[in-house]
């Protein structure tokens, strides 16, 4: 079976505190009649605090859509490769080993893809597989793993690169005053992601064994981009955690299909939205607050990170550890509203890994 080995997880040096965040609300809304409820709920967010990819000075101006996207794609490219570096050298894989590589981003545009950029930098084979993923906002880390599990059960033993890049705070609009943004704008953070998913059921890590995705009916205008010639403005609808009582069904039903209970489960890896999703979770979840400790953590210190949220929060599952066949599961959520679930098994660290493919190549080259 396909494993998720260890994720690495890259942040700005830049950071902005909650103290300096609700100082910023204070002092560029001084007039907003609903100021003390942002207050409010920024606070109740967590949040202690965020890395960005500029400085907050260089942040809270608007040079424009293009100087933006601009920084996105420079920074992307500064920072990317030693993030992936990381993730092979976790996984015991080259870059030659690599027969696809899916990348996910919902704050930045590149056309080619990033992922061209990524097999000529890094001497990735020529025939490697290009899957971009740009529409699925927060979801797209769960998304991303499950095409990756899909790739390698289409082609046993092929192994893919995840890598996930979220600069959110390039999608910061300083005319948006509505309380949806200003909350937005305490709750998200920068960061870079990457793991491999190892086709050859070796390595250490989270044992894919089922996915699933799951739409929620008629929410697709709940999280969403208004995408105008400032760039992404970001829309959030007071609805959208209550969707987690249809989607707990979702991840029940899943569970179920692999005769395992929900809700009696050893490891759970959350996107964390915010507090309020992983509490309303964990009530139709049945479980304890605890169950959702690394999700929490990494919305404290790197704030909504996007599809990069349940690398950072399997990143600290390694850290802690689990015994070999602790099961599991991983849930990212998003636009849609989107659900993007799956199973796994713990595959607990025994001996040395299995060899490294030299040749590489698993995935033969599509015949015309």
């Amino acid at each position: 079976m396909p494993v998720l080995c260890r994720p690495a997880v890259w942040v700005p040096e830049n950071i902005l505190s909650m103290e300096k965040t609700l100082s910023l609300a204070e002092e560029l809304h001084p007039k907003h009649p609903r100021l003390r409820l942002v207050k409010r709920m920024i606070t109740n967010t967590g949040v202690t605090k965020r890395h960005l990819i500029q400085p907050v000075d260089v942040t809270l101006t608007h040079p424009g859509f293009e100087a933006r996207n601009k920084v996105y794609v420079r920074e992307a490219k500064r920072h990317i490769p030693a993030a992936v570096e990381q993730a092979l050298a976790s996984a015991g894989l080259g870059v030659r080993d690599i027969d696809a590589i899916v990348f996910v981003s919902c704050t930045g545009f590149a056309m080619p893809p990033l992922t061209s950029w990524l097999i000529n930098e890094l001497g990735f084979r020529s025939a490697t597989r290009q899957i971009p993923i740009a529409q699925l906002g927060c979801a797209a880390g769960g998304t991303a793993i499950n095409r990756a599990h899909d790739f390698c059960r289409a082609y046993p033993g092929a192994h893919v690169l995840i890598v996930a890049c979220e600069f959110c705070s390039l999608c910061y609009q300083p005319d948006d005053s509505d309380v949806g943004s200003l909350l937005s704008n305490g709750l998200f953070g920068d960061a870079i992601a990457a793991a491999v998913v190892r086709g050859d059921d070796g390595g250490h890590g989270m044992r894919l064994v089922r996915n699933a995705s799951h739409l929620v009916p008629d929410t697709e205008d709940w999280i969403a981009y208004e995408v105008k010639a400032t760039g992404f403005h970001f829309r959030l609808d007071r609805r959208v955690p209550g969707t987690m009582s249809v989607l707990a069904p979702a991840l029940h039903t899943l569970a179920g299909a692999h005769d395992w209970d929900a809700s009696a489960l050893d490891f759970y890896i959350i996107h964390a939205g915010g507090p309020r999703i992983l509490d309303d979770l964990c009530h139709y979840l049945s479980v304890e607050p605890h169950a959702f400790r690394h999700s929490r953590t990494t919305l404290t210190e790197y704030g909504n990170i996007a599809s990069a949220v349940v690398f950072d929060a399997l990143r600290r599952q390694f850290d802690e550890g689990l015994p070999e066949g602790a099961r599991g599961l991983l849930a990212g959520f998003g636009p849609g509203i989107t659900a993007e679930t799956s199973l796994g098994v713990w595959r607990a660290p025994t001996g040395p890994r299995s060899v490294v493919r030299q040749t590489g190549g698993a995935v033969p080259t599509a015949q015309h």
